[in-house]
């Protein structure tokens, strides 16, 4: 979707990754998995960002074409 949205998802996952790390080196299973969770919501969001992407090119184009352009 946008320069923001890439940017919250990049800063999600890496909070995720350190809270992952954290854990591990705490032997703190619960912010461990919270981490892992972290980087999972990070990782659907992009990936739902990108099919957005997707859709709205494909729509573009569609109207491109319709208008002639």
């Amino acid at each position: 979707m946008g320069i923001a949205d890439d940017a919250q998802n990049k800063a999600d996952d890496l909070k995720g990754r350190a809270k992952e790390a954290a854990g591990a080196a705490t032997n703190d299973d619960d912010l461990r998995q919270e981490g892992q969770a972290d980087q999972g919501l990070a990782g659907a969001r992009e990936k739902i960002t990108e099919a957005a992407d997707k859709v709205k090119g494909g729509i573009d184009s569609v109207k491109d074409k319709l208008s002639g352009r």
